[in-house]
């Protein structure tokens, strides 16, 4: 999908949404020091925030390329970036797909490249089962359609140990191996639907301190089986690399994570990178300002960090 709009940028776009706020907006946009002429890429459009600061800084020499697995996104973002001075492209892909994307549309360099790897708030109401507060049908996957399985899938008809295993090892929960147990004993009766019957499980199967901690009992196991379904770590390594093959001297890659295992694969990506032409624009991540966290609790967790190709 491809659409070129010309006119000034002095003049915002409003955004597409009040309720939806960008993590870490000014220190992004700050950190990628976007120039007029930059070719520069959005791995996630989301709420399109971070995509029309982006633009803002571009010239119309400039190209702003948007990904996203949503057509909802690229709605949003078609709407934002109407009155940008760039040449914009947006792709309906994983951002795992980059550099594919990219040589099929004969883009073979990019300037700068962003990673908003956290949720906008469209994405807890789109239905498809992200919200552990919401009764929906059990899937948690970003395309509307087309992906190889869903999160009902996997509780059930997994082994309770790979259930154990996906809980423990991408939600980090402690109770893992008794949700499974809980997850395939309930199974047994009926099939899992929705999101409301496997909260019920889960609230269940761990002990009652647990269920009125600060943090919600299903949110590790949630966590877990989204990222089992969208495979995103895997896209996020793959993502990053192929990025960084296409980054021109002088590019920058940001990427703001919101929990501890993406963190990591950034942290440990970017000390690659460092060793082979790369300077680590922030040794130590750039956390939200005390100001950003009183305005937005959901991002807390956040953390920046840039590397940039000498």
């Amino acid at each position: 999908m491809r659409t070129r709009r010309s006119s000034s940028s002095s003049n915002p776009v409003p955004p597409p949404e009040e309720g939806h706020r960008s993590v870490l907006l000014h220190e992004a946009i700050e950190g990628l020091a976007v120039r007029p002429d930059d070719v520069v890429i959005d791995g996630t459009l989301g709420g399109a925030g971070h995509a029309r600061a982006a633009a803002e800084r571009l010239g119309k020499d400039g190209t702003f390329i948007g990904f996203d697995l949503d057509t909802d996104a690229i709605l949003r973002a078609q709407e934002a970036l109407a009155d940008a001075a760039p040449r914009i492209v947006l792709v309906q892909s994983n951002f795992r797909h980059l550099k594919r994307e990219l040589a099929e549309r004969g883009i073979t360099h990019i300037d700068k490249a962003l990673f908003d790897l956290g949720w906008s708030s469209y994405q807890l109401s789109v239905g498809r089962g992200f919200s552990f507060l919401r009764d929906e049908p059990l899937a948690m996957t970003y395309a509307k359609e087309g992906a190889p399985y869903t999160a009902a899938t996997i509780v059930n008809e997994w082994e309770e140990s790979s259930i154990a295993d996906v809980i423990f090892g991408w939600g980090e929960e402690r109770y893992a191996r008794r949700i499974a147990r809980a997850i395939v004993e309930r199974r047994a009766e009926r099939p899992f639907e929705t999101t409301g019957e496997l909260v019920d499980v889960i609230k269940a199967a761990v002990p009652a301190r647990y269920r009125h901690g600060g943090l919600h009992p299903a949110t590790r196991t949630f966590q877990a089986l989204r990222i089992a379904v969208n495979d995103e770590l895997g896209a996020l390594t793959e993502a990053l690399n192929a990025a960084w093959e296409l980054l021109a001297p002088g590019g920058r890659i940001a990427v703001i994570t919101f929990h501890s295992l993406e963190d990591r694969i950034v942290k440990q990506t970017f000390l690659r990178f460092a060793d082979n032409g790369g300077e680590r624009i922030t040794r130590k991540p750039i956390v939200p300002s005390t100001e950003e966290l009183a305005e937005n609790p959901r991002a807390r967790s956040a953390k920046l960090r840039v590397i940039r190709r000498v």
